[in-house]
C-alpha cells in the first residue's frame, strides 16, 4: 500500500505524508480539509482556497487519478467543494496534480484512454457518427434545451451567449453585449433593407438587433428547438415579426431560407462544426452570399500546438462533440471556400471578463438556478464557466472574429479602414 493510499484511509495521518509530497509546490497557498474535519495547509500563509474532501473516495481520486475529468466529476457530485477563490484553485490544480503524480505514478494514461473509447462508443450507439446531422442536433439539444429562464439568470436581459465587447472595463455586461452586436453589424457594414443571416442564432439576440437597429431583413437558424421558440416569442413581443424569421435548421440544410444574402454572421456556432465539416461550413456560407457579400465568423479557437488526447469535463458534461480548431485551420478553410480574409481580431481578454460576469451572476442566483434545473447542473455550469475563464486567461484558447469577403471581380464591400468599427459616434 502506498503512502497516498494509506492517507486515504487515515485522514488524521495526512500531515507527515503531505508535507514532503508538496515540498516543491510553488503555487498559491492552499489547504485540504478532510471528511473528519482535520486540515492540512501547504504553507503558513493564509490559504487562497481550501479543497474540502467530503469522502475517502474523493481523496483517493485526488491522490491516484488527479486528472481534470475525475476531479470535476467529484466536484459536480458534491464530493469535493472549493472554499475561497475558485479561479485560483483551478489555476493551481495542474501544479497539485504534478506534485502528486511525481510522487505516486499510476495507470492514469490507460484509464484516460479507456474512458475516451467508452465515451465515443456511447455517443455513437445513441446518435451515430460524430458531426452527422442527427448527432449534432442531439448535442445542441443537450446543451441548449434547458429553461430559457436558467440562462437569463447569468446572461442577463440581452440573452447573448457569446463573448461581450467591453469598450470600457467599467461597462455593464448588458452594455458590453449590445456593443458587441453593434461591433459585428458595423464590421459587416449592415444597412437598411439588406438580407442578413445569423447562423446559430441562439435566442435571437443578434437577429433581432440587426432588424431593429439596422433595418435589415434578418433571418436566424438554430438546431435548438427551445431556442427557436424563445427567439420567435421575443421577436413577436418586439413587434419585429415582419422583419425577422427564425428557423430550426442545420447549416447544411438551409433550403427553407431563401437565398441570397448580403451579409452573414455566425457567432459561437463554429465550435460545434468540427474539423471534418469545416470546409463544408465555409463553402455553404460562401454559396449563401451574393457577390460582394460579407461573412463574419466569431468563434473560439485553440492555440496551435495544444491538443488533448483524453476526454474532458466540458466534452462529457457541457458541449458533447464540441471541437475547437486553430486559427490557421479556420483561415485555410475560409480561403479554400473562396473568401478573402479582410480582418482578424482576437477578443480573448473580453471573453475572460464575460465569463467572470456570468459566473458572478450565476452564483448570485444560485437558489433560482437550482430550482429551475438541479444542484448538479448549477455546479457543472459554475465549474465550466470558471474553468473556461482560466483557459482564456492562460491563452490556451482565444476567440477570433474573421471578416470574410466574397469578392466580385476583385472588389470587396469591406471597409478599407477600421475607423467605422471603433468609433463611439458611429451611426446605424
Amino acid at each position: 500500500m502506498s503512502s497516498l493510499a494509506y492517507a486515504a484511509g487515515q485522514a488524521e495521518s495526512a500531515t507527515p505524508l503531505l508535507n514532503p509530497l508538496f515540498s516543491h509546490y510553488s503555487g498559491p497557498p492552499f489547504a485540504i480539509r478532510f471528511w473528519d474535519s482535520t486540515q492540512w495547509s501547504s504553507s503558513e500563509l493564509t490559504p487562497a482556497f481550501t479543497l474540502v474532501l467530503h469522502t475517502p473516495t474523493a481523496w483517493h481520486t485526488l491522490s491516484h487519478t488527479p486528472d481534470e475529468l475525475a476531479l470535476a466529476e467529484h466536484y459536480i457530485d458534491g464530493h469535493i467543494d472549493v472554499e475561497g477563490d475558485l479561479y485560483l484553485a483551478l489555476r493551481a490544480i495542474p501544479q497539485i496534480e504534478s506534485s502528486i503524480r511525481s510522487a505516486d505514478m499510476t495507470s492514469v494514461p490507460l484509464r484516460v484512454y479507456t474512458a475516451a473509447i467508452a465515451g465515443r462508443m456511447e455517443r455513437f450507439l445513441h446518435a451515430g457518427n460524430q458531426h452527422s446531422q442527427k448527432r449534432d442536433a442531439a448535442a445542441i439539444a443537450y446543451h441548449y434545451d434547458k429553461p430559457p429562464a436558467f440562462y437569463e439568470l447569468f446572461l442577463g436581459p440581452t440573452m447573448v451567449y457569446s463573448c461581450a465587447y467591453f469598450r470600457s472595463p467599467g461597462n455593464t455586461l448588458e452594455t458590453a453585449q449590445r456593443d458587441k452586436m453593434d461591433h459585428i453589424c458595423r464590421k459587416l457594414a449592415l444597412v437598411p433593407g439588406e438580407r442578413f443571416l445569423d447562423i446559430g442564432c441562439g435566442w435571437g439576440s443578434l437577429t433581432l438587433h440587426a432588424a431593429a437597429q439596422y433595418g435589415a431583413a434578418a433571418h436566424g437558424v438554430s438546431l435548438s428547438q427551445s431556442q427557436v421558440e424563445y427567439a420567435r416569442q421575443r421577436i413577436a413581443a418586439a413587434g419585429q415579426s415582419a422583419n425577422c424569421n427564425i428557423y430550426w435548421s442545420d447549416f447544411r440544410d438551409l433550403d427553407q431560407v431563401h437565398t441570397p444574402f448580403n451579409k452573414i454572421a455566425s457567432v459561437g456556432m463554429v465550435e460545434h462544426v468540427g474539423l471534418k465539416q469545416i470546409d463544408a461550413y465555409f463553402r455553404e456560407a460562401y454559396q449563401l452570399l451574393v457577390p460582394n457579400g460579407l461573412f463574419l465568423n466569431h468563434g473560439i479557437t485553440r492555440r496551435a500546438g495544444t491538443h488533448r488526447g483524453g476526454p474532458s469535463f466540458i466534452d462529457r458534461y457541457v458541449f458533447p462533440d464540441g471541437e475547437l480548431l486553430t486559427l490557421t485551420e479556420m483561415i485555410r478553410a475560409a480561403e479554400d471556400a473562396g473568401f478573402e480574409v479582410r480582418d482578424v481580431e482576437d477578443l480573448r481578454e473580453h471573453y475572460e471578463e464575460t465569463l467572470h460576469r456570468w459566473v458572478a451572476n450565476l452564483v448570485a442566483h444560485r437558489d433560482e438556478a437550482i430550482a429551475l434545473t438541479d444542484t448538479r447542473t448549477f455546479r457543472i455550469w459554475q465549474l465550466y464557466m470558471a474553468g473556461s475563464a482560466e483557459a482564456f486567461r492562460r491563452g490556451d484558447i482565444a476567440v477570433h472574429q474573421l471578416l470574410l469577403s466574397k469578392n466580385d471581380q476583385g472588389h470587396s464591400a469591406a471597409a478599407r479602414t477600421r475607423d467605422p468599427w471603433y468609433s463611439t459616434n458611429g451611426t446605424h
